[in-house]
């Protein structure tokens, strides 16, 4: 039976694959199988998610993070295809949208949100850096699993993990194209690289045959449920991480600064669309949650609702009761699986007739909400808190100095001989050879980018027979 959701040509690749025609494996599992096995994967495991990873095992890494969000997404399209008419008859595949969330941080750079800042810092005259872009290179050019054989040049014989379109398309989740050349005032917006542009066109071309986007955004429908696990993922463990740090408490959440709550509040408005969301609304946000944890709404019968929600929140106010959702890890689990629960039942799909693999995937407004303040409130008091960032500030530094050093009169000894080899046949194209550099540092782990640091300026002493 035909799947409207699917084409022909959404399983093609940039270089044509016999092995394509396999009976016991399509092409969405052979995919799936390249990105697990390939090093920019692996190299997770050594990128902060929101603690270092040197301070306990418990804490998440990007790899532990992308697989948290490749359950959900899965999950995610499940539970749509169960409950939505036309997906029953014709499925989204879990495989491709798992894949895509296996796939969609591989382009953090080392030291996170200020390891991205120096890179698109280094970057600004030649089409900066950012993390989203970054990943689409990865798998389309920089992962060392197939090559073209009709050139020579290192450069252009590069296909990265040469995935079907199908696949690419799941983890394209900014149809923008990065300028090349941007003021030194102009942050830059989350898209592909404009070097890129080649492969995106090739994305729609397969994935949407004979579509005109010039007055339209592409964004398929696995993407859409990747990024809606992303935020499920990043707004319900991350908190949960910093229960257990000792960062963060039920109790200390109801009663943060004002001033924290009013930045939160800004912020979360924007993205729900509502201006006069206040601190009080995220005050409300976290009571709701905690109050409904403790006491869910399916168990108040019909007009007790006040009175048992009321001795509910008296109970709440007693810091021993409310903090156990922190300090016991029982019930700390169950909270962050309660959230995660709720959140996925909140994600919806709205069909598009015409172009159904570009359906719209939405989270309805009431769960987005809850969803925002968990992802701003966390980031504004954890990872903007003066004992993260004293940790992450020397990040920066690294990530500047090891460009500066590469990008010296003898930096390019300092390459491995494959990016050595990139960087020659770059010659005569300065925007590209800063992005061999470039490519070479974001690929970088955490400790990996100290150890090539301390080589370049630290005395001390690392061995030369360790190979870069």
């Amino acid at each position: 039976m035909e799947n409207k959701l699917y084409c022909a040509t959404d399983f093609t690749r940039f270089i044509k694959e016999d092995s394509d025609e396999e009976s016991w494996r399509d092409p969405s599992r052979k995919d799936y199988a390249r990105v697990i096995h390939c090093p920019s994967f692996r190299r997770q495991q050594g990128k902060t998610q929101i603690f270092p990873g040197h301070e306990s095992d418990f804490f998440r890494n990007r790899l532990t993070h992308s697989l948290e969000v490749a359950q959900i997404a899965e999950s995610i399209a499940h539970r749509l295809n169960a409950i939505d008419e036309f997906l029953s008859s014709n499925p989204i595949n879990p495989r491709i949208c798992f894949t895509a969330a296996h796939l969609h941080d591989i382009g953090h750079p080392p030291f996170g949100h200020n390891g991205e800042e120096a890179l698109d810092e280094c970057m600004r005259p030649y089409g900066g850096f950012e993390g989203n872009a970054q990943t689409l290179r990865i798998v389309s050019q920089l992962e060392k699993k197939r090559y073209r054989t009709d050139t020579e040049n290192a450069i252009e014989r590069r296909a990265g993990l040469n995935l079907t379109y199908r696949t690419l398309a799941s983890i394209l989740k900014y149809d923008e194209e990065i300028v090349e050349n941007r003021s030194k005032d102009t942050k830059v917006r989350k898209g592909y690289y404009y070097c890129d542009r080649p492969v995106v066109n090739d994305i729609k071309k397969a994935v949407c045959p004979g579509v005109d986007f010039t007055d339209r955004k592409f964004k398929s429908i696995e993407c859409q449920i990747m990024d809606a696990a992303d935020d499920i993922a990043y707004s319900t463990y991350d908190i949960e991480d910093t229960f257990q740090a000792g960062f963060l408490s039920p109790s200390k959440i109801l009663t943060f600064e004002p001033e924290v709550l009013e930045v939160v509040a800004k912020q979360v408005g924007k993205q729900i669309g509502d201006s006069s969301f206040s601190a009080k609304d995220v005050a409300s946000v976290f009571l709701d949650l905690f109050s409904q944890f403790v006491l869910p709404a399916d168990d108040l019968s019909p007009g007790e609702s006040d009175s048992q929600v009321e001795n509910v929140l008296s109970a709440l106010t007693y810091q021993q009761d409310l903090d156990a959702i922190a300090e016991d890890g029982h019930v700390r689990t169950s909270f962050t699986s309660y959230l995660v629960g709720r959140f996925i039942n909140g994600v919806h799909v709205e069909i598009n007739e015409d172009l159904p693999q570009l359906s719209r995937v939405f989270i309805e407004p009431a769960t987005l909400t809850e969803i925002e303040v968990l992802k701003n409130f966390t980031y504004q008091a954890t990872i903007r808190s003066n004992r993260v960032a004293v940790a992450e500030f020397r990040g920066k530094d690294i990530v500047t100095q090891i460009f500066a050093a590469l990008d010296g009169e003898k930096g390019l000894l300092l390459l491995p001989s494959d990016f050595q080899a990139l960087y020659k046949d770059a010659t005569g194209d300065e925007a590209m050879q800063k992005r061999v550099l470039c490519d070479f540092i974001a690929g970088m782990t955490d400790r990996y980018a100290m150890e090539f640091w301390s080589r370049l300026y630290s005395d001390s002493g690392e061995t030369i027979f360790k190979p870069l």
